[in-house]
């Protein structure tokens, strides 16, 4: 495992819960590789050249920027298979550094503070049909959620999930933020979320859609940024997001 991070922590521990064995953990800075190294029950190393010959794969699990740089820091790996695990950067980036290599990417939002693993989908990707199978084999020992992505699939699917996962995070955010200040108990909002989520996996989002924008309610979204208006931020998403949707719907039902 190279990298010590949320990545290399929370698939260091799947890997290890799926029956695998980690050799080492290698790291720039010594004291994290040493700490994940217990964790996984691994040697672990501060200096990239101390890694072995001797894996089957190598994961690296690294910041985009250390990706690209790569070939500055990690040993050619001749034997084995070395993967990344980026949703936006090429395999092609270990061409200069391994004999055989790929992609393994989560896609899943990944934090080594939470004790529990979520469900993983892997994106998969290599430089042969032979090594794709090996890490095809490999992934699907850690998940039940395995697909084929090439560099331009991957980076759409990574695009999705900004779109999916860290949009509206930052939306929570702003909300809790909303609440806080206005003395209002965000637990209550927790339901909504719930069942907004839950019915993604029985219908398409598109026939979910509710709210002012949708029916173009513009009494109400005044309201709306009227008591907004102390939070200049959060009222200009909120309008830009009321006019996407009044149009998008506006579109459809033009188009019917």
């Amino acid at each position: 495992m190279v990298g010590t991070g949320n990545a290399a922590n929370v698939l260091g521990r799947k890997i290890i819960q799926s029956g695998h064995h980690i050799i080492q953990v290698a790291g720039r800075n010594p004291a994290h590789a040493e700490t994940l190294g217990v964790l996984l029950h691994a040697q672990a190393f501060g200096n990239f050249s101390d890694i072995t010959g001797d894996a089957d794969l190598y994961i690296v699990a690294v910041s985009d920027s250390a990706l690209a740089g790569i070939h500055n820091w990690l040993p050619v790996i001749k034997q084995g298979i070395v993967v990344h695990t980026a949703g936006a950067v090429s395999k092609l980036v270990l061409k200069t550094v391994a004999g055989s290599y790929g992609v393994l990417y989560p896609l899943q939002s990944l934090r080594s503070d939470n004790s529990a693993i979520p469900e993983i989908p892997f994106l998969i990707d290599a430089d042969s049909p032979d090594t794709l199978q090996h890490i095809r084999s490999f992934a699907a020992s850690l998940s039940g959620k395995v697909a084929y992505a090439d560099d331009v699939t991957r980076m759409k699917l990574h695009a999705g999930a900004v779109m999916v996962n860290n949009f509206p995070n930052y939306l929570y955010t702003l909300t809790q933020d909303f609440c806080t200040k206005e003395n209002i108990d965000f637990s209550l909002l927790m339901p909504l979320l719930y069942e907004t989520v839950h019915r993604l996996e029985q219908y398409p989002a598109g026939l979910m859609q509710t709210g002012p924008a949708m029916r173009n309610d513009q009494d109400t979204i005044a309201k709306h940024l009227s008591v907004l208006e102390p939070y200049p931020g959060l009222a200009k998403i909120y309008l830009e997001l009321s006019v996407s949707i009044t149009d998008y719907y506006d579109r459809l039902r033009f188009e019917i």
